[in-house]
């Protein structure tokens, strides 16, 4: 009997799996941005029990809604799209916790270029600069485009533990664990709080030369993915949500228009920092998820409009700025396989991130617990002229 081209096709694919390490030749550096060179993955989900008894064109149709009903219905024939490691008809119908696998040729999101530089490479502590945009480990659509990703390929670092987080915007010192053990102590130092930590910021504004305490409790919305402050003790009947937060912050330079602002975070939560800054009236001079309130509210104060336009132009990322390129950029083949079935193909950029992004004024730069410490240098925005 003869097979189908598409029969073929699939054997010929090499399927990925978080088991294969990416490489240095995954990358393709272009116009300032790191992309990944596309590959087929298996992308694995369990059928929920409101997903049960739909057929399983119906269920990709209406639970995952960026690609089309037409390409799940080719996926099914194909097998590209399987229930228990097995081909079935698009008439099939679905039961709770089967594995559905999707097999899909995957674009990850461009990042900026920057390298993964090393600072310190210990026995069992790598410490490491790490690029604004670039996530530390495998989130969403990223994998390979992520700090472990690039120490495995281009410094053959495996087997990383992060013993903190930095935000996929925020660029500066990253300390990893080079085992399990080691990661556990640093967290316990963490928690215990016995670890000083220490960032700068470029902000709005001359910053008062003496120290200033933000005690400020936060409440995180992960729909809008952001924080905001939350004051007094209740709203209404209802008690506060918010955590406690307390961030020290002290000015080290100023312009006049600009200050470079040192932050000690005392407690860790989410946006802690940025969230801080606005509170306070000294936003992040780029952060246009905290910023536009600040510039709203100083123009209700009676801000002239010359005044409130300056501050809106420092914000490269500002909405007059997203609208300059809406360009989906095109790539030769000779860059990567296109793939006929593949919904982003021949764009090398996923649908959704063809904006480019820039790099929040936000950096770590030092680390230190009971008998250790670990520092970056300061970026190039952090000299003021």
């Amino acid at each position: 009997m003869k097979r189908s081209r598409d029969e073929v096709e699939m054997e010929s694919i090499v399927w990925q799996t978080p088991a294969n390490p990416p490489h240095r030749t995954d990358y393709i550096l272009r116009e300032g941005r790191r992309h990944v060179r596309p590959y087929y993955f298996e992308f694995i989900c369990h059928v929920k029990n409101r997903w049960s008894g739909k057929t399983i064109v119906e269920m990709f149709a209406e639970e995952f809604k960026g690609r089309p009903y037409e390409y799940y219905v080719s996926a099914v024939k194909c097998g590209r799209i399987q229930v228990d490691g097995e081909e079935v008809p698009v008439s099939y119908v679905v039961r709770s916790s089967q594995k559905i696998s999707h097999f899909l040729h995957r674009h990850e999101p461009p990042v900026l270029d920057s390298d993964v530089s090393v600072l310190v490479k210990e026995p069992d502590v790598v410490a490491v600069c790490k690029p604004a945009s670039v996530p530390v480990h495998p989130c969403g659509q990223y994998r390979k485009n992520t700090v472990v990703g690039i120490l495995q390929a281009e410094h053959d670092l495996a087997q990383l533990f992060p013993v903190h987080r930095l935000d996929r915007l925020v660029s500066g010192l990253l300390i990893l664990a080079r085992n399990a053990a080691k990661a556990d102590l640093f967290r316990q130092q963490i928690e215990g709080g016995m670890v000083r930590k220490q960032y700068i910021a470029k902000v709005i504004g001359v910053f008062p030369d003496e120290e200033k305490i933000v005690n400020a409790n936060i409440v995180y919305n992960a729909r809008e993915g952001r924080s905001t402050v939350e004051v007094g003790d209740s709203f209404g009947d209802m008690p506060l949500k918010s955590k406690h937060a307390c961030t020290k912050f002290s000015r080290i330079s100023t312009d006049g228009i600009h200050s470079i602002v040192l932050c000690e975070p005392i407690t860790g939560r989410t946006h802690q920092i940025r969230v801080h800054l606005q509170y306070a009236g000294y936003p992040i001079a780029n952060d246009d998820l905290y910023l536009s309130k600040v510039v709203a509210l100083r123009s209700a104060n009676g801000m002239d409009a010359q005044k409130a336009a300056t501050i809106n132009s420092v914000c490269p990322t500002s909405v007059s700025c997203e609208n300059q390129s809406n360009e989906v950029e095109k790539s030769s083949s000779e860059d990567f396989d296109i793939d006929p079935m593949c919904t982003n193909c021949p764009n090398l950029v996923p649908k959704g991130y063809e904006r480019d992004e820039e790099g929040l004024w936000l950096h770590c730069v030092k680390y230190s617990g009971p008998d250790w410490v670990y520092e970056c240098p300061y970026p190039d925005w952090a000299v003021l002229n």
